[in-house]
């Protein structure tokens, strides 16, 4: 019996199973611990077998790789609330500091471009946070700057990313133009 780490959460689990196409029956109503159990046993019950699993975003292709992702720590970078307030503090600065002009004579917490270029490697690790991103953004648009900052971002996000950037193409609409004779009557 594997120990899944206590870092995946409940819904993290749920698109596992929903991503894998794996045959576990389960209810909103199931917590954690009840969906930890039915993963066990169907790790368990499906040893007998070589499964395959669809192209997923998890890079799990067979049995194996899906009991190494269980055990290990989750992927997605989960940060406390403390950390997480120091990154969006230092994500504000730095979009404050970009939006202003990128002049340190009025920005009130940064002295040189040293804090503001250790800054942003210290918040690139979060990604996954979408001010991360725009602060990275905007720090690449600057011609003064040397260093190009991207984002680290897993690849669920990437994926989540992905799929809306899709849709929103999908909805604008498009100019169609027709090409030959038209009647036009105006009564």
């Amino acid at each position: 019996m594997i120990t899944i780490n206590k870092t995946h959460s409940k819904l993290d689990l749920i698109q596992v199973i929903l991503d894998l196409g794996l045959p576990i029956v389960y209810s909103h109503q199931d917590n954690k611990k009840d969906i930890q159990i039915k993963l066990q046993n169907y790790i368990k019950d499906i040893k007998k077998y070589k499964k395959k699993y669809p192209n997923n975003v998890y890079q799990i292709n067979n049995l194996q790789d899906l009991k190494y992702y269980l055990i290990s720590q989750n992927p997605k970078k989960n940060i406390t609330i403390k950390e997480r307030k120091i990154v969006m503090y230092i994500t504000k600065q730095i979009i404050s500091y970009c939006v202003n002009g990128r002049e340190l004579e009025w920005n009130n917490y940064y002295n040189d471009t040293q804090q503001i270029e250790d800054d942003m490697n210290y918040i690139k690790q979060f990604g996954d946070i979408p001010s991360v991103r725009r602060a990275c953004f905007l720090m690449n648009k600057d011609m003064k700057q040397e260093f190009h900052f991207h984002p680290i971002i897993s690849p669920q996000v990437k994926n989540r990313i992905k799929i809306v950037r899709d849709e929103k193409q999908k909805v604008f609409p498009q100019l169609i133009s027709k090409h030959g004779k038209f009647l036009l009557d105006f009564d």
